[in-house]
């Protein structure tokens, strides 16, 4: 389908549509897979890729086709990010917001129906994290990056032990 009769208007606008595409699609199946690739996520990128790559510069195969398709998907990036940075509201909607799996030891399910996380995953990011069980847990977060943060009580007693040990050492200097 060609809008425009420059072969280049048509690689822009299709680079971008296809742009706008992915990341509605990465939005709306979630963040979760975004944190950690596994063979399955890695095999349906590079698929992905290379299947909107026609989409994107159809029959021109030129150099300089492809760099006005990568240039095109620069500059959207880059206007997108802008966007969310001086209208946080926008960033929001379009990043989402971070979701509170533990609390003082406790699963939210609610939260972890919510982003389609298993008990085993959970487990998992938080033995990445150092911490055995799940009481431990003194907070865990799914960020809008679709990594986990996780602080436990055990994090807080070796913080509050350095903070002793730094304040008594200026106290003797």
């Amino acid at each position: 389908m060609e809008i425009f009769k420059n072969d280049y208007l048509n690689i822009v606008f299709s680079s971008i549509s296809v742009y706008v595409f992915i990341v509605l699609a990465v939005r709306l199946f979630g963040k979760k897979e975004l944190s950690q690739l596994s063979i399955i996520d890695l095999v349906f990128i590079l698929l992905i890729s290379n299947a909107v790559q026609n989409a994107m510069v159809g029959s021109n195969t030129t150099l300089f086709g492809g760099l006005v398709a990568a240039g095109s998907l620069f500059i959207v990036n880059f206007l997108l990010k802008q966007v969310s940075y001086f209208f946080p509201k926008f960033g929001k909607v379009l990043e989402g917001k971070e979701i509170l799996l533990i609390y003082k030891g406790m699963v939210n399910d609610g939260n972890m129906r919510k982003a389609r996380f298993t008990m085993d995953e959970l487990m998992e990011a938080i033995r990445e994290h150092g911490v055995e069980t799940i009481k431990q847990v003194d907070l865990a977060v799914l960020e809008v990056d679709g990594n986990i943060s996780v602080i436990s009580n055990e994090f807080k007693h070796r913080t509050t032990n350095r903070r002793k040990v730094h304040r008594a050492m200026k106290r003797t200097e």
